[in-house]
């Protein structure tokens, strides 16, 4: 996912983070959690971490890594009550989680949190939510993009919003289409934001969008 663009000289891990970390691989089933699990993308929130980040460091908790992740394993993994009391410790620290120190040396050209964060003036809705109707938006006809179609009732329930506000995204994304050439609305304040999604991802390889959405929807699973 091209949402998150660095140019790293000094990126720094905490430690401490492999505690909380590890709380996740924990959970039932234990083992490798998605990428876009709800609890790697809020983890990544919290931290200003990307999920790809954490997804590496939680393939070497997997593989025991190093003798540190050894020595923390040893310790917590037969232990999920001392190890909720030391993530809740830790998370009571003072500066936990801030992006200025994570951040350190780094150059941001573009942050993946945002995708995350609700549009403004738009609460319901994300940049992420936007991509996964694009991704609808290439695998109807212009005459299936209504409400009654299946695949829109079924994300509509799985993002959490109504119908009626999928179709009327779906047909945002046709304003944006090049291929159609329809007069744009300017005063709809959707058309900003789904013109960025387009830029992105609507002239790129559908296939990759694709799975690239089946990856992001195991948030909202």
């Amino acid at each position: 996912m091209r949402t998150y663009s660095v140019m790293t000289r000094k990126q720094k891990w905490h430690d401490d983070y492999w505690l909380l970390l590890m709380q996740i691989y924990l959970r039932k089933p234990a083992g490798i959690k998605p990428l876009y699990s709800r609890e790697m993308v809020n983890l990544g929130l919290e931290l200003h971490i990307p999920p790809q980040v954490l997804a590496a460091k939680m393939q070497q908790i997997s593989s025991l890594d190093t003798p540190r992740i050894e020595r923390i394993w040893n310790t917590y993994a037969n232990s999920p009550q001392k190890l909720a009391r030391a993530a809740h410790l830790l998370r009571e620290m003072k500066g936990f989680g801030r992006a200025d120190e994570f951040y350190e040396g780094v150059e941001l050209n573009e942050t993946w949190e945002r995708d995350w964060q609700p549009l403004d003036g738009q609460e319901q809705l994300t940049p992420v939510m936007l991509i996964l109707i694009l991704d609808l938006y290439f695998r109807l006809t212009p005459a299936t993009m209504v409400k009654a179609t299946p695949e829109v009732q079924e994300l509509a329930r799985l993002i959490g919003i109504s119908a009626d506000v999928v179709v009327g995204l779906l047909e945002v994304f046709r304003y944006c289409d090049p291929y159609l050439r329809r007069h744009t609305n300017t005063a709809n304040p959707l058309i900003e934001p789904c013109q960025a999604i387009w830029q992105r991802y609507g002239n790129d390889d559908t296939e990759k969008l694709a799975a690239l959405a089946e990856q992001l929807k195991e948030y909202y699973r």
